[in-house]
C-alpha cells in the first residue's frame, strides 16, 4: 500500500474497525463495542446456570444469521460497494455481501457454506488460506493489496483490510476490499497518454506550449524555447503576452477575444496568427493553433498552443498601409504596373512612390525580391491563391 494511487479509492470508504497492535475481537451484541482478547463476554442473556448465552439470531439475506441489533448494519454492508466476507478457520464462507459475490459472478447465497477451493484455483486458494492463517496467528488487522482472477480471465487488483472477528464463539477471518482494477487501468492509460504527449512535444520539432488560463507557460517544447532564444527553464513560468510583439491594434485585440472565448469554453479550438518577439527583439509572424484541454462545464484551465508556420525573423518595421499590402499581393499574382495602378485607381507616379517605399521598408531591390520578402516576413499568407494578406489587420498594416 505504498502507492498513493492505491490508497485513493479507500478515502471515502466507511471503516468499521480500528487497527491495533494487540489482538481484538468483535462480538455480535456487545454494547461496549469491540472486546479485547481475554475480556469476558457480557453481551448475551444469562443461561439457566448463570453463564452467558449466545444472543438470539435472525435470518439475514445473503449471509448467516446475525443479531437483531446488527440487522441494519448487516443490510448496509450487504449492499455496500466494497467487497466483504467472513470465513472460518477452515476456509468456509460464513457470510459475504453482494459486491464480494459479484467478483465470482454469483450471489451471496451461493457462497455461504462453501469453501475457498470451490471458487478459486488451487494456487490462489492456498495463498488465501495462508493469509487467513496469518491473520488468525497475529490477531491483528492487516492492510494489503491482492491479485485475483476475474470472470473475464484477466487479473484483478483489490486493496483493503483482513482482520480477526468472533463469530458464534469462533475466531474467524473477515475482509473488506475495494476493487481498484479499473482505477489502476485508467491511471496506467493516463500515464501512457502523458508519456506519448511528452514524446510528441519533445521530438516533433514543433514549437508548442501548455498555457494556464491566465496565460502562463506551464510546459513547453525545446523548439519553442529555441524560437524565442531562451533556455527551456527560462521559458517556463513566463507570461505569454511577454512573447508577443507589443504593438496595439486590431490584430492583438482579436487574439485576446479568441483567447477569452477559449477560456469561457464558447469554443474549443482556434486557428489564428500573431506576431512573436524573441529576446533579441526580432519579430516573426506565426500561425497559432490553440486548443483547450478537458470537457468540464466550467472555465478551461489549460490551453495547448502549437505553432505550425512562422515567418523569417526580422526587425520591427514601420506599419504598411492597406494599399501597400494590396500592391504586394498583386505583384505576387504577376500583375504589371499598369494593371496594379488601374486596379487600385492610382496614378503611375503614386504607384512608383509606393513601390520605392516598399523596396526601402522590406530591403528588396527588385519586384521578385519584394514578393519573396513579403512571404518570408509573413505579410502574405502562404499556401493560398490568389495571394492575400496573412491577416485582415496585419501588424505591419494600419488597415
Amino acid at each position: 500500500m505504498g502507492d498513493p494511487s492505491q490508497k485513493t479509492p479507500l478515502k471515502n470508504l466507511p471503516v468499521f474497525w480500528t487497527e491495533a497492535d494487540e489482538p481484538w475481537q468483535t462480538e455480535d451484541a456487545n454494547p461496549g463495542g469491540p472486546r479485547r482478547a481475554g475480556e469476558p463476554c457480557t453481551g448475551g442473556p444469562a443461561a439457566p446456570d448463570g453463564s452467558q448465552r449466545a444472543p438470539d439470531h435472525g435470518p439475514v439475506e445473503g449471509g448467516p444469521a446475525v443479531s437483531r441489533g446488527y440487522a441494519a448494519f448487516a443490510d448496509l454492508v450487504g449492499l455496500a460497494p466494497a467487497a466483504a466476507f467472513i470465513r472460518d478457520r477452515d476456509g468456509r464462507y460464513l457470510w459475504a455481501n453482494h459486491a464480494y459475490a459479484h467478483l465470482y459472478g454469483t450471489v451471496p447465497e451461493q457462497l455461504v457454506g462453501r469453501y475457498i477451493e470451490d471458487f478459486d484455483a488451487p494456487a490462489e486458494a492456498d495463498r488465501f488460506r495462508a493469509l487467513d492463517q496469518q491473520i488468525l496467528t497475529r490477531g491483528t488487522p492487516v492492510r494489503h493489496t491482492l491479485r485475483y482472477l476475474r470472470q473475464d480471465g484477466t487479473t484483478g487488483r483489490a486493496v483493503g483490510h483482513r482482520f480477526p472477528v468472533r463469530e458464534e464463539s469462533r475466531t474467524c477471518v473477515a475482509g473488506i476490499y475495494v476493487d481498484i482494477t479499473d482505477h489502476l487501468r485508467a491511471t496506467e492509460q493516463r500515464q501512457e497518454a502523458e508519456e506519448n504527449l511528452s514524446a510528441l512535444r519533445d521530438h516533433s520539432g514543433l514549437p508548442c506550449a501548455l498555457l494556464s488560463a491566465n496565460g502562463r507557460v506551464i510546459e513547453a517544447s525545446v523548439a519553442a524555447a529555441e524560437l524565442f532564444h531562451l533556455g527551456l527553464t527560462d521559458l517556463l513560468g513566463r507570461r505569454a503576452h511577454t512573447l508577443l510583439a507589443p504593438q496595439p491594434g486590431p490584430d492583438l485585440e482579436g487574439l485576446h477575444r479568441r483567447w477569452n472565448s477559449l477560456i469561457a469554453r464558447r469554443t474549443r479550438r482556434v486557428e489564428t496568427s500573431a506576431v512573436l518577439v524573441d529576446t533579441h527583439g526580432l519579430q516573426r509572424r506565426a500561425e497559432l493553433h490553440l486548443t483547450t484541454i478537458g470537457h468540464s462545464a466550467g472555465r478551461a484551465r489549460h490551453v495547448w498552443a502549437v505553432i505550425t508556420h512562422q515567418s523569417l525573423a526580422h526587425e520591427a518595421h514601420p506599419p504598411l498601409t492597406a494599399a501597400q499590402i494590396r500592391i504586394l499581393s498583386l505583384l505576387a499574382q504577376g500583375s504589371s504596373n499598369s494593371d496594379i495602378a488601374a486596379s487600385l485607381h492610382l496614378s503611375r507616379q503614386t504607384l512608383d512612390y509606393h513601390l520605392s517605399r516598399l523596396r526601402h521598408l522590406l530591403g528588396a531591390a527588385t519586384r521578385p525580391a519584394l514578393v519573396a520578402r513579403a512571404y518570408v516576413l509573413g505579410i502574405l499568407a502562404p499556401h493560398v491563391w490568389p495571394p492575400r494578406s496573412a491577416t485582415a489587420a496585419h501588424p505591419l498594416s494600419t488597415a
